[in-house]
């Protein structure tokens, strides 16, 4: 297989080896939602109606306090997945595309490999 092909048809970790900087910052990432709780929580703001959710719209689904909602919402915040808005006594929160689209470039195969029949 061609260093091309290779590009063409594999998942970016397995193009090349990683520099420092990237395995760091994917390793921050992979880390927040290496919990049940914080990636329920991304999956439930980014399929949320409109692209956001209200705080006040994920807790309920939870048998947890609210402080550790916050605190769960506060590393994926932290890590840059999410965002969020105060408005009056609420936060509204929204997936970060270009951190989330990270995680899944990470993995997916940009092209699927051809098969090679003999």
């Amino acid at each position: 297989m061609t260093a091309n092909t290779t590009a063409a048809c594999c998942a970016p970790i397995a193009r090349e080896p990683l520099s420092e900087s990237d395995a760091a910052e994917l390793a921050g990432l992979l880390k927040a939602v290496a919990d049940p709780v914080r990636l329920r929580l991304l999956s439930m703001i980014g399929s949320h109606a409109g692209g956001e959710a209200c705080v006040c719209d994920l807790t309920d689904a939870f048998d947890l306090t609210a402080p550790t909602i916050s605190h769960h919402l506060k590393v994926l915040r932290t890590a840059g997945l999410i965002d969020g808005e105060r408005r009056g006594t609420w936060v509204y929160y929204r997936i970060v595309p270009e951190a989330v689209n990270k995680l899944g470039a990470l993995f997916a195969p940009l092209a699927e490999p051809e098969l090679v029949t003999v």
